[in-house]
């Protein structure tokens, strides 16, 4: 089913992936510069990686372990916690839509783990069996923190504190 050349089957996951593994970048770090990096990040090591895929479901599932690992690393790096932003406005994806905005900072103001299944969930369409598979976490685990995420990021919406 894959194209067996590291070359094509890197083409062809970009094609239909590659807006996936940016979406989850972003929405994961709140940067254009951090998220382009980690994209660029996962799609090399998927022309370095051996074709060992079973099928496209496979790939996909990859290619969000992949995004999400990148994204924990670029937080635990050094570089990354001793940096400081230029400017204390956050950049955002949809600035010039106010209600967009708003919920884009709500988002950045939730914890990674919290981001992370938020933005599978509802973004990405994965059901929460899925997502335990790829998190490898229990399902009851993955339903808490989605529900946990999901009354944060209300209150945050509402103008509360988390």
């Amino acid at each position: 089913m894959f194209p067996s050349p590291p070359e094509e089957l890197a083409q062809m996951a970009v094609s239909r992936y590659g807006e996936m593994v940016y979406r989850l970048a972003f929405s994961h770090t709140g940067s254009r510069q951090d998220a382009d990096d980690i994209y660029q990040e996962v799609f090399l090591r998927l022309v370095r990686r051996p074709n060992v895929f079973e099928d496209e479901e496979h790939l996909r599932a990859w290619l969000i372990r992949v995004t999400v690992n990148c994204c924990n690393s670029l937080w635990r790096s050094p570089w990354k916690r001793r940096t400081v932003p230029l400017s204390q406005v956050e950049e955002t994806a949809a600035a010039d839509e106010p209600e967009l905005t708003g919920l884009t900072e709500a988002l950045q103001r939730l914890s990674p783990k919290d981001r992370t299944v938020i933005h599978l969930f509802y973004y990405e369409d994965l059901p929460v069996a899925q997502m335990s598979r790829l998190l490898g976490e229990r399902e009851s685990t993955i339903r808490s923190r989605l529900t946990r995420a999901r009354q944060r990021l209300k209150l945050l919406l509402e103008g509360g504190e988390t």
